[in-house]
């Protein structure tokens, strides 16, 4: 049985798709105005990972998450760069493209753009607008009507006059209430534009959402997730526009990851602790990033800090060194270890206590080396398997002990003489300069490790 923590109700519940055995989920993306940072890369993994597990255990999924390619962030952005705002946008896509791939994410089934979708958004605005849950205020936006949705809150479990007291909200003469919030805004001089009935514009963040996820999976759906910064008000308005203008339960179970601290502070620009995944993964290899993220639960929150990166190299190069050299089967009978590991993912994604699984199968599968047992070659491919659910374990295992951190000092070639002149040096027994070698190369954070089979190396 899978549970899932649903945000709607505040408690883990059974999860129950409206259709056997299919699952349909949307996840908010990015604004594509800038560089992903290492918050996006949180959202991004923990949504891969689920998707992975509801497929493993055999859900037929379809996976939607959307671009929002129009926005005053890129008007703005494209604007001090000298750019068209479609230029930005399609830099940006391809960058956070990248960035996913290196992160080892798969891509969504759907990644709708909300410029592809201006006709359905018009459409569901006009259809609130005819439901008089939208109007059209004497500053030419229009406005949703959210005193007039009964159950606007019931996502943060609070009524309209709470959440205002603590939110950013921009209070304009032409709105009726200080909770209504914008569906369409006019043009303004040399911005990019549609034709609307209401004039020239472009329309809201919030009806993007609505009218691009029902377009893509129907007004009922099983899961909408995101980041913690998106219950109020992006999903809460989300709600609201959606229920008004479909007349059906918009989303059953609702799902958001937690939040990046570093060096527990919030991540801001203004503090100097902000970091973009490209600049990250200048130091440290990308699985390595992965396993910080999923090394801790969906809604957890997540420390960043170099130190922590370095625990989960650490944590990752255990993993690799039980598959070093070791002959992996083509199949495997599933043993206890995939039973419990399961169980923790069906126990609302709980992935500290699947990768505690595997951390008891990889001792399992070295004692197995060690004592020479067949099972060893079937024990690496149920963690290759597990690893898989993870997106963990899919680099070479050489490749990675010798470049889980970025390159820094010597290259490969480097590292690979100076280990041929230690192994003459030690043949001609000019030990001194074998232990000389050892001790350069530690100094560049390059450990050598001798066996009968030879001389292999690690970096960091």
């Amino acid at each position: 049985m899978l549970k899932i923590f649903n945000t709607l109700s505040g408690k883990k519940e059974e999860f129950k798709p409206i259709e056997d055995g299919k699952v349909k989920m949307y996840v908010c993306g990015i604004t594509v105005y800038d560089y992903c940072h290492i918050g996006h890369a949180r959202a991004m993994i923990s949504f891969d990972v689920i998707t992975r597990f509801l497929r493993h255990v055999g859900y037929d999924l379809t996976y939607v998450r959307n671009i929002t390619d129009v926005d005053d962030k890129i008007i703005k952005r494209a604007a001090e760069n000298n750019e068209t705002p479609s230029q930005l946008t399609e830099r940006m896509i391809a960058a956070q493209t990248e960035d996913e791939t290196a992160l080892g994410n798969k891509a969504p089934d759907q990644e709708p753009k909300a410029t592809e979708f201006m006709q359905q958004i018009i459409d569901m605005i006009q259809v609130l607008v005819d439901k008089g849950y939208a109007y059209q205020g004497e500053s030419g936006d229009v406005y949703y009507r959210a005193s007039k949705f009964a159950d606007y809150g019931k996502l943060n479990n609070r009524k309209i006059e709470d959440m205002l007291a603590g939110a950013r909200i921009e209070v304009e003469a032409s709105k009726e209430h200080p909770a209504d919030f914008v569906l369409w805004k006019p043009v303004k001089e040399g911005e990019v534009h549609w034709e609307s009935p209401w004039g020239k514009g472009r329309p809201g963040w919030h009806i993007e959402c609505s009218a691009m996820s029902t377009h893509c999976l129907g007004s009922h759906f099983d899961i909408h997730g995101g980041g913690p910064d998106l219950k109020f008000p992006h999903h809460e308005n989300e709600i609201a526009q959606s229920e008004a203008a479909t007349g059906e339960q918009y989303v059953n179970y609702w799902m958001h990851c937690g939040a990046v601290r570093v060096n527990n502070e919030k991540m801001s620009k203004s503090l100097g602790n902000f970091f973009t995944i490209r600049e990250v993964l200048e130091k440290f290899n990308p699985e390595v990033v992965r396993y910080l993220m999923v090394s801790s639960q969906y809604r957890s929150s997540i420390d960043y800090s170099d130190a922590s990166l370095k625990d989960a190299k650490t944590a990752l190069e255990r993993l690799y060194t039980a598959l070093r050299d070791q002959e992996i089967a083509s199949s495997f009978v599933a043993t206890e270890f995939t039973e419990r590991f399961e169980d923790a993912m069906r126990d609302d994604f709980n992935t500290p206590v699947a990768l505690s699984v595997m951390f008891e199968l990889v001792r399992e599968l070295n004692k197995a080396r060690a004592e020479g047992s067949d099972t060893a070659a079937t024990l690496a491919a149920e963690l290759k398997a597990l690893a898989e659910v993870l997106g963990l374990l899919y680099q070479d295992p050489e490749y990675f002990m010798q470049n889980s951190t970025v390159n820094e000092g010597l290259s490969a070639e480097d590292i690979e003489a100076y280990i041929v002149e230690r192994a003459q040096a030690r043949k001609d027994k000019n030990f001194s300069r074998g232990d000389e070698i050892r001790d350069l190369l530690l100094e560049q954070g390059i450990t050598l490790l001798d066996s009968r089979e030879g001389t292999t190396w690690t970096r960091g």
